[in-house]
């Protein structure tokens, strides 16, 4: 691979492949590399250290960070896709040290003056999708085939299983890890794990928040928090109410924080294992002796009815 070297915008020194196509209103940090066939807009601007694959289109409106790494095939800073799109829409600004993978899509917000934002470190695997208007914590990884659509919030240090699909005005707490294959359209509160299978809650994200540095002391009030929440059989108002008397700091008090600000209502509880064997009542012996005499007595009268006509 063959690049050539440029000095034409001040103080910028890029590696820029021959066959790339950059705009001279695009704005480049130092030490940027940009592979072949690959299309920087107008209004476009990539801070120092991001490194562009081959085939990559980064649009008008779109800010990446410092040491982004972007791979084959991505595309950054569409249009939003949706029916209200006017001719001038918002920005696309992403943070520092995000790896987006190939075919990856991340797009503007609706409006001129709104912003689709992502914050640092995050990981976008291959063909994952960000709708408009989302706003992205830091430290996410977002596997392959996610679908986030607009307007989604997702919060610090979230999981987000392959193919998941978040519907719009969602949003995921932190430290939450949601499940492949989920069909997520309420709120995901901070510190669970969400099953892939059916979308319900199966209790705390408890590796990922022992990985984190998470306390004994920290667990334990999560745990409670979890308790009143989803086992106590509370009202909305009640589970509210207890949560600020009852965890009034610490990470626990981020349910109560996160929970009084939705809208949307809130994923519910998977109460029954997956793999439990549900029990149901067994008639007593008595009752399983009347049943075996009651069946045998119908074969009997059957049997002579059926005599009794071929005697006929």
């Amino acid at each position: 691979m063959t690049f050539k070297e440029t000095c034409t915008r001040g103080p910028t020194v890029t590696n820029i492949h021959p066959t790339a196509v950059v705009s001279s209103d695009a704005q480049l940090g130092v030490n940027v590399s940009i592979g072949p066939f690959s299309l920087i807009e107008a209004g476009a601007t990539l801070h120092d250290d991001c490194q562009i694959a081959s085939h990559v289109v980064i649009k008008s409106g779109t800010s990446l960070g410092v040491n982004c790494q972007v791979s084959e095939g991505a595309v950054i800073g569409g249009r939003p896709q949706h029916m209200q799109a006017g001719n001038e829409v918002g920005r696309v600004e992403i943070g520092d040290h995000n790896v987006i993978r190939e075919y990856v899509t991340i797009h503007r917000a609706l409006k001129p003056a709104d912003v689709t934002h992502v914050g640092h470190r995050n990981l976008f695997m291959a063909n994952s999708h960000v709708g408009h208007d989302c706003d992205l914590g830091d430290d996410i990884i977002v596997a392959n085939n996610v679908m986030i659509a607009g307007h989604v919030v997702v919060d610090d240090r979230v999981y987000l299983g392959g193919a998941a699909g978040i519907h719009q005005f969602c949003r995921i707490g932190q430290y939450a890890m949601v499940g492949g294959q989920s069909h997520v359209s309420q709120d995901v509160p901070p510190f669970v794990m969400l099953d892939g299978v059916t979308t319900k809650i199966v209790g705390l994200n408890r590796v990922g928040l022992r990985r984190s540095g998470f306390s004994a002391t920290d667990l334990a009030d999560l745990k409670a928090a979890y308790r009143i929440l989803y086992r106590e059989g509370l009202t909305w108002q009640e589970v509210l109410a207890r949560l600020a008397q009852d965890f009034p700091a610490g990470p626990a008090a981020e349910f109560h924080e996160f929970l009084v600000h939705s809208k949307r209502g809130v994923v519910q509880e998977r109460r029954t294992p997956r793999a439990a064997t549900v029990r149901f009542p067994v008639a007593d012996q008595q009752d399983t002796a009347a049943q075996a005499t009651t069946a045998r007595d119908a074969a009997t009268q059957e049997s002579a009815w059926q005599e009794t006509r071929k005697a006929g």
